[in-house]
């Protein structure tokens, strides 16, 4: 995780003036898609965080807890939140989305105020707040391609392309949550 997060601030706009405008949208996967871990998934996809996209499910909520993460914050078991499939990528790692009015530290741009970031310190700031999961949301994992992979899978029509937007993210509950008794993935 923490080399994650050191790729991610090396990554970000502020760290050198040649850096490229970061750009992200949805994918859609074709209901068929015979990779359980991505079928029926929406992913934000960034690109310009490393040599190949990167991104998030964001529509996998799976059976644990949010409060299993931070047992010691009492708040959070009220609010009967879960932890997120964000993707089959080091499944030990914890990424989060949230909305905020300016880019914090520890935190990359993903688009339209909506920033992305693995910093523990920064999600324990999140999580003490009035409303801990207004305008956030925690997951397990990413999702990764290799140089050209993503582009292979768009061609042979495995996704549909959609224009990211925070309401996607925050504003709704899955409809399709994960895992259920056919999915084949990680058991949570």
């Amino acid at each position: 995780m923490f080399a994650l997060l050191a790729l991610l601030q090396m990554s970000s706009p502020s760290s050198s003036a040649s850096s490229k405008h970061l750009t992200a949208i949805f994918l859609v996967a074709r209901s068929e898609l015979p990779d359980p871990n991505f079928g029926d998934s929406v992913v934000l996809v960034m690109n310009d965080l490393g040599p190949a996209p990167v991104g998030i499910i964001i529509n996998r909520p799976t059976r644990v807890p949010l409060s299993s993460l931070f047992p010691d914050l009492k708040s959070l078991a009220r609010l009967h939140e879960k932890l997120y499939f964000g993707g089959p990528v080091e499944m030990d790692s914890v990424w989060f989305l949230f909305r905020a009015a300016k880019q914090p530290k520890d935190a990359v741009p993903a688009f339209d105020g909506v920033y992305l970031s693995a910093s523990r310190d920064l999600l324990m700031q999140l999580l003490a707040r009035d409303k801990p999961m207004e305008g956030l949301r925690v997951f397990l994992g990413h999702s990764g391609w290799a140089p050209g992979q993503l582009e292979s899978e768009i061609a042979r029509g495995d996704w549909a392309l959609g224009q990211a937007n925070p309401e996607a993210i925050f504003s709704s509950k899955s409809d399709h949550p994960w895992p259920s008794s056919q999915d084949a993935g990680p058991s949570t």
